[in-house]
C-alpha cells in the first residue's frame, strides 16, 4: 500500500494538471485541423476560400487558448497533502 503513495508522489504533476495539459493539445490540434485545407483542385485557378473565418481568426484562436491551457497546467501549483 505505501508503495502506491510513494509512485504517486514521484509524478511531476497532478491529475489535474495532466488533465489541463491534455485538454490543452487537443485545443492545439483541433486548431491546426480547421487551419488545413482550402487549397484548389486546379493549380491554375486560385481559390478565396483559405481566406475564410476559419482559418484566419477562429483557427489561429484556438491554437493560441490550446497553448494558454497548456501553460496554465505547467504553471499551476499541485497541493501537498504532506505539508502543513
Amino acid at each position: 500500500m505505501s508503495n502506491k503513495i510513494e509512485q504517486k508522489e514521484d509524478l511531476a504533476f497532478g491529475k489535474t494538471n495532466y488533465m489541463i495539459m491534455i485538454a490543452g493539445v487537443v485545443l492545439v490540434i483541433i486548431g491546426f485541423i480547421l487551419m488545413s485545407g482550402g487549397g484548389s483542385d486546379d493549380p491554375n485557378v486560385f481559390s478565396e476560400e483559405i481566406f475564410s473565418f476559419r482559418r484566419w481568426t477562429l483557427a489561429p484562436v484556438v491554437v493560441v487558448l490550446g497553448y494558454i491551457a497548456v501553460f496554465v497546467a505547467i504553471m499551476k501549483k499541485t497541493k501537498d497533502h504532506n505539508q502543513e
